[in-house]
C-alpha cells in the first residue's frame, strides 16, 4: 500500500492549458485509427479488434462490462505496435480511461497480474522512444499506475523511472518540462518513493535547476516537489546541506508571482517545523536570517496579501526568526554564513575577539568549517568570498596554533599560495596576508614551543619532536 500525500491546494493531476503535452493530447484525440487494417495484415487479433472498435464506439460502458479484455488489448497494442501515430492513439485513450475514474488504476494492476502481464514493462520501455509525446504520456502513465493505485513501482523500475525523469528535467530546452515537472510531483507525495528519489541525486538537480532562470510555472512546480520531500522529518533535517534555504531565498526576493511566493513560504516553515531535532531546527532558522528572508517577511507584511496562507506563514516565519536571531551567538552566525558559501564582510569576520574566542572551534566536526572555507577558495570565482576566505584562514592561523599543521593536512597552505597570483587585486592582498600569518606565526611558535619543551623536559627524556 502506497502513503501518499493528498494536498487539497493543488490539483497537480491536470495539466496545464498551455502545456506542450495537453496540446498535442487535443489533437491526437480527434484522429481515427483504421484498426481494420491492422487485424486484415494480422498485426492485431480478431479479440483485439473487436476490443479497440468497441472502445472507440463507446468507452464507459464497454469497459464496465468488459474490463478485462480492454486492459488485455490495451497491453497487447502498446506493447506490438508501432506506428508513431497509433501509439500516440493508444496512450491518449488510456491517460483518458485513467484520469475519468482512478480506481481504474487498480484495475489494470489486478487483471495484469492475473494475465501474468507486466504492466510497467510496456510503459517503460517506452521512454526509449524517439516521439517526445510517446515519451511524455508514457511517462504520465506510468506516474498515475504508480500513484494512484495500491501496487507501488517495483525498486529497479522505480530507480530506473525516476533517474528518467531527472534526466529530463535536466535536459536543455526541454518543450515537455512542464509535463516531466507534473510526474515527478505526483510521484514526491508517496513517501516510499522520496528517498528513491534522493538516492538518485534528485535534490541537487532540483537546486541546480533553481539556480538557473527558469519560467515562473516550472520554478513552481520543483519548489513544489521540495516541498513535499520535506513532510519527511528525515529529509526535511537534510535539505539544507543542498543549500536549499539560500537558493530559495534568492528566488524569494525576485519573485513576482504569489503562487511561488506562497510555496517557497511553505517549504521554509516546513524545515523549521518537521525536523525531530530541534538543533537541527535551530540550525534552518539561523540560514534563514543569515540569508536575509527576515527582509523578505517584513516587504510581505507591508503588501498585505489577501491570501491567508501566505499571511499565516509570515507570521511563523517572522516569529521564529526573530526568536533565533536573539539567542543567536556570534559563532552561530558566523558558521551559518559559512555553510551557506555565501561569505561577505560581515562584522564577525573582523573582530579580534571573535577569533581570540573561537578559533579552535573551526576544527569542530571534523574540521567542518576550515574544510568548506578551504573548499571555496578552490573553487569560488567571486572575488569578495576569496579575500574573506582567506582572511579567515589566516586569522585561524594567527589564533590556533597547530592551525598552520592542520591547514597543510587539508591542503589549504597550497591553494591560499595560489592567489598569490590571482587577477584581482583584493584577492592578492588577503592571499598574501594569510601566508604570511602562516610562515611568520609558525616561526613564533616553534621557537616558544621548542624552548617551552627543553625547560620541562626530564633529565634522560629523548627531545619532544614534531609539536610545530
Amino acid at each position: 500500500m502506497t502513503t501518499a500525500l493528498y494536498l487539497p491546494e493543488e490539483n497537480i493531476d491536470m495539466i496545464a492549458a498551455t502545456s506542450v503535452l495537453q496540446q498535442q493530447a487535443a489533437d491526437i484525440r480527434t484522429k481515427t485509427i483504421n484498426w481494420a487494417s491492422y487485424m486484415q495484415s494480422q498485426m492485431i487479433s480478431q479479440e483485439d479488434f473487436q476490443a479497440i472498435s468497441a472502445l472507440d464506439k463507446s468507452r464507459a460502458s464497454y469497459l464496465a462490462q468488459n474490463s478485462t479484455q480492454v486492459v488485455k488489448t490495451l497491453l497487447n497494442l502498446v506493447s506490438h505496435l508501432s506506428k508513431d501515430s497509433t501509439i500516440q492513439y493508444i496512450l491518449v485513450l488510456l491517460d483518458d480511461l485513467l484520469q475519468e475514474d482512478r480506481s481504474r488504476v487498480d484495475l489494470f494492476h489486478e487483471t495484469s497480474g492475473k494475465l501474468k502481464q507486466c504492466v510497467w514493462g510496456p510503459f517503460l520501455n517506452l521512454l526509449n522512444r524517439q516521439d517526445g509525446f510517446i515519451v511524455n504520456m508514457a511517462s504520465r502513465i506510468l506516474a498515475k499506475f504508480a500513484c494512484w493505485g495500491h501496487e507501488t513501482m517495483p525498486k529497479s523500475d522505480l530507480n530506473f523511472y525516476l533517474q528518467f525523469l531527472k534526466d529530463q528535467l535536466a535536459t536543455n530546452n526541454n518543450e515537455y518540462i512542464q509535463s516531466v515537472a507534473r510526474c515527478l510531483q505526483m510521484m514526491l507525495r508517496v513517501d516510499d518513493y522520496r528517498f528513491a528519489f534522493v538516492s538518485v541525486d534528485g535534490i541537487s538537480t532540483l537546486i541546480r535547476i533553481l539556480s538557473t532562470r527558469v519560467n515562473f510555472q516550472v520554478q513552481y512546480q520543483l519548489i513544489f516537489c521540495l516541498w513535499v520531500l520535506t513532510f519527511n522529518p528525515l529529509l526535511a533535517a537534510k535539505m539544507n546541506k543542498f543549500s536549499v534555504i539560500p537558493i530559495l531565498a534568492d528566488i524569494l526576493s525576485d519573485c513576482a508571482k504569489e503562487k511561488v511566493t506562497r510555496i517557497i513560504l511553505a517549504v521554509f516553515r516546513n524545515l523549521i517545523e518537521k525536523p525531530e531535532d530541534s538543533s537541527v531546527a535551530k540550525d534552518h532558522c539561523i540560514a534563514m536570517v543569515q540569508c536575509k528572508v527576515l527582509k523578505q517577511l517584513s516587504i510581505l507584511e507591508q503588501r498585505r496579501i489577501d491570501d491567508e496562507d501566505i499571511t499565516a506563514d509570515v507570521e511563523y516565519l517572522t516569529e521564529k526568526l526573530q526568536n533565533s536571531v536573539q539567542d543567536l551567538s556570534s559563532f552561530d552566525e558566523y558558521a551559518t554564513e559559512v555553510r551557506s558559501g555565501r561569505l561577505e564582510w560581515s562584522p564577525v569576520h573582523k573582530s579580534a575577539k571573535f577569533w581570540r574566542e573561537n578559533a579552535q572551534r573551526l576544527n569542530e566536526k571534523n574540521y567542518e568549517l576550515l574544510r568548506i572555507l578551504v573548499h571555496l577558495l578552490e573553487t569560488s570565482k567571486d572575488a569578495i568570498i576569496l579575500s574573506v576566505a582567506c582572511f579567515d584562514i589566516g586569522e585561524y592561523v594567527r589564533h590556533y596554533p597547530r592551525g598552520k599543521h592542520v591547514l597543510e593536512q587539508l591542503g589549504g597552505k597550497q591553494i591560499v599560495m595560489q592567489h598569490l597570483g590571482h587577477e584581482d587585486p583584493n584577492v592578492r592582498y588577503e592571499a598574501l596576508l594569510a601566508v604570511q600569518k602562516l610562515m611568520v606565526h609558525n616561526w613564533e611558535y616553534l621557537g616558544k614551543q621548542l624552548e617551552k619543551d627543553n625547560e620541562n623536559q626530564k633529565p634522560g627524556a629523548a627531545p619532544i619532536a614534531g609539536k610545530a
